[in-house]
């Protein structure tokens, strides 16, 4: 009978003891074997951990500084964050074509926010609010290079035409929510918001200062409210008084009715009433009035259930 043949592998019956085998890098032995170095698994270095540093000062932190620290961290620290993967820049899941070259449309998630007039003061003020949230943005901007460049990844920013029925459905393509901080007309044309489950909307159907000296802005705030009315869609409509480019934070609010015509309120604080409100869908469309004033609100959800509350009883 004829001795078996000896084998390198440990696994296999030999007579004599071999030397371990040696190891050889991984693109050294494929090469041995054949293959192209190229198509190797090689392993990635783990990036360092970047440290936000910011200096404390003596009271709380501001918004804009609650938004450099987590803005300026870089794109990089998504995960680290919390935040959710990017989509392609062309806005949402990719379409995809069939077995016949038909193309279908692939579904996705609906938990994104719709930001109008996105490049605006206010607009811009409500994105970074929904980043500290950690949601995720999507915007229509006039200028999508600023806007990306003020806000990098964060923010899948969109330029289009509304009334192109093709670019209002990639827009509105897994959005849960929109907010219109402006009155920009953004419901005045017919659009299909088929899958939207709420309405933030930002109004300035007050009768207020801002409204009397620009009748143009008056009939945009009534034709959105009266579309936004009747869509039929869960809608909060915040109208608010005469917006003014002051810091946020600093003061209370007042909620009686009528204040909107006379009092005067931060676009800090109206956008983050605005952001708020997404948290809370009603029923049916809750219409309420705010400035700045006196009354200090702790807890934003519990003030809009109890007004959500009110407002079904009526």
């Amino acid at each position: 009978m004829p001795a078996p043949p000896l084998s390198p592998h440990p696994s296999t019956w030999c007579p004599t003891p071999l030397p371990p085998p040696r190891l050889r890098p991984p693109a050294a032995a494929a090469t041995r074997a054949g293959c192209s170095s190229s198509f190797l698994w090689q392993p990635r270095r783990r990036p360092p951990v970047l440290a936000v540093v910011r200096a404390k000062g003596k009271g709380e932190a501001s918004f804009t500084d609650r938004i450099l620290d987590y803005i300026e961290g870089g794109p990089k620290l998504r995960r680290w964050y919390g935040a959710p993967d990017l989509l392609p820049k062309d806005g949402g899941a990719e379409d995809e074509d069939d077995e016949f070259g038909v193309r279908i449309d692939i579904e996705e998630p609906r938990d994104a926010v719709l930001v109008t007039n996105g490049d605006s003061e206010i607009g811009q003020m409500v994105i970074l609010a929904l980043i500290l949230k950690r949601a995720r943005i999507k915007a229509l901007v006039k200028d999508k290079r600023s806007t990306e460049e003020a806000f990098g990844t964060y923010v899948e920013c969109m330029v289009g035409d509304m009334e192109d029925k093709s670019f209002t459905k990639k827009a509105l393509r897994g959005v849960r929510s929109v907010i219109c901080p402006d009155d920009d007309g953004f419901f005045s044309d017919l659009i299909d918001l088929k899958g939207v489950h709420h309405i933030v909307l930002l109004s300035q159907n007050s009768g207020g200062l801002q409204a009397i000296m620009n009748s143009k802005l008056k009939k945009l705030a009534e034709r959105d409210e009266e579309v936004v009315l009747t869509s039929g869609i869960p809608s909060t409509i915040i109208r608010t008084g005469s917006l003014q480019s002051t810091p946020g934070g600093e003061r209370g609010f007042d909620f009686t009715e009528g204040v909107a015509a006379k009092g005067r309120i931060s676009k800090e604080d109206a956008a983050t009433i605005s952001v708020e409100a997404l948290d809370s869908v009603p029923q049916k469309t809750l219409i309420f009035e705010v400035a700045n004033g006196d009354k200090k609100v702790a807890d934003w959800k519990a003030w809009f259930t109890e007004q959500i509350k009110r407002n079904e009883e009526i």
